[in-house]
């Protein structure tokens, strides 16, 4: 049968959505681009927001409306957190959970038996159940995804996902083993950790394991592959992680994800965050003294119920203060089925949205200071497979994030190359191929 697929959020979905497609292709299935004509449409949902709710619910009727004949399979978030609407809109043939993304086949097969819509989630609750999918090597991609965990212990009050992902569980390390060497058989120049919350990998394991423990266990078999690391609390950046860092030698990315979400400990408090201010505070400048030119990027959440003014000004400070290259602003937005859509002392829209833009005002600065401290040095790079729209060079992203447009053949794409970085104007940023 001819499988289409659709992708909507984050990181981790594009992962599962690729190796599920690898599951139809190995099954002997035929893929196809999202627009062509399929037997099945596999549509990968996004629940972080109403919007990705209603974005979900559109991109089904979509193609219901587009293929009447196509059966739908509709998984990811959405799925688990409304299972049966998602059951009764136009097209769809089957409901798969996270949990069970690695058996969806089999699910539809009998599904389409008993000419019967079929919910599948998995149980949640069950620690040692993770969908074991296999990455897929993506020829139009310069870099690997590389799934490692799944799942979220904590419980902060903005946010749905451990209701639809589930408590945290961990890949062994063998088996992400196996799995990074079938990336770098396969050349791949990058690949990058993914999970829900990679912090908390192992904790599910008897004995308990590390992060820390799994990433220095990967570093001798990267061959010539890079590794990159996702986005980690503030607390869970220890000192075995930042002298992992240090002592790298080009193997891990100098390139490092810490959402705090707040600057403000009692806003932090009402979120049910894990860290406090202080902890970005006091490991963001030794990670910095230790990993010269890493680049450090964050999240932030404006206009938490409860954050005054003083609050906010004391989030801006911080920021400001520490030397992050940049950060994702989010205006707080209602989700339904967590603790902070009761709260009360709502901050009003414009107050959000001029917070906001404040700090999205400090974070461009920022990177452009954070990119201009980096003229003239000569960087790690992975060439992508798309070149640059605006003059036709290629585009390099650099170890520390930075993607440099440089002059060059179609004979580097997709590979590890050393760039020279010449020139920063604006959100621009321009150099040259070095030799060795």
């Amino acid at each position: 049968m001819r499988v289409a697929l659709t992708t909507l959020g984050c990181r981790l979905n594009h992962f599962e959505t690729a190796a599920m497609a690898r599951l139809a292709e190995e099954a002997g299935h035929t893929l196809v681009d999202g627009d062509a004509p399929a037997d099945v449409h596999v549509v990968n949902t996004c629940a972080i927001t109403h919007e990705a709710d209603a974005d979900s619910r559109q991109r089904i009727r979509q193609i219901a409306r587009r293929a009447p004949g196509t059966k739908i399979v509709v998984t990811g978030c959405y799925a688990d957190a409304e299972p049966e609407i998602v059951r009764g809109l136009p097209g769809v043939a089957l409901v798969v959970g996270n949990r069970m993304k690695d058996r969806w086949l089999p699910a539809l097969a009998a599904a389409t038996a008993a000419a019967r819509v079929d919910v599948v989630l998995g149980d949640l609750t069950r620690h040692r159940r993770i969908a074991e999918l296999r990455p897929a090597i993506e020829a139009r991609r310069s870099r690997a995804l590389l799934k490692i965990q799944d799942g979220c212990n904590y419980r902060c009050a903005f946010c749905v996902v451990p209701s639809v992902r589930g408590r945290s569980v961990s890949l062994t390390p063998a088996t992400i083993h196996e799995h990074l060497a079938e990336l770098v058989a396969a050349g791949v120049p990058e690949v990058v950790l993914t999970g829900v919350h990679l912090g908390t990998y192992g904790w599910d394991r008897s004995p308990r394991l590390e992060l820390v423990d799994l990433v220095a266990g990967l570093l001798p078999a990267l061959g010539g592959a890079r590794l990159r690391l996702g986005s980690l609390d503030p607390h869970e950046l220890d000192d075995r992680l930042i002298e992992l860092l240090a002592g790298a030698e080009g193997r891990i990315c100098r390139h490092l994800h810490l959402p705090i979400q707040s600057g403000d400990d009692e806003v932090l408090r009402r979120m049910r965050r894990a860290h406090r201010a202080a902890d970005l505070a006091d490991r963001v400048p030794r990670l910095a003294a230790r990993v010269p030119g890493i680049a450090v990027g964050t999240d932030v959440i404006v206009g938490f119920p409860g954050e005054s003014e003083a609050a906010f000004d004391r989030t801006y400070a911080l920021l400001e203060s520490l030397p992050i290259a940049h950060f994702h602003v989010f205006p707080y937005s209602v989700r339904s089925g967590t603790e902070a859509a009761t709260m009360d002392d709502p901050v009003a829209p414009a107050d959000r949205a001029r917070r906001s833009e404040r700090l999205r005002g400090l974070s461009r600065r920022k990177w452009a200071a954070f990119c201009g401290s980096n003229r003239g040095a000569v960087v790690d790079a992975v060439v992508h497979r798309a070149r640059d729209r605006r003059s036709g060079d290629l585009v390099a992203l650099s170890d520390n994030f930075i993607k440099v447009v440089v002059p060059g053949d179609e004979g580097h794409l997709g590979r590890r190359v050393r760039v020279e970085i010449l020139e920063v104007d604006g959100d621009r940023t321009r150099g040259r191929l070095v030799d060795g």
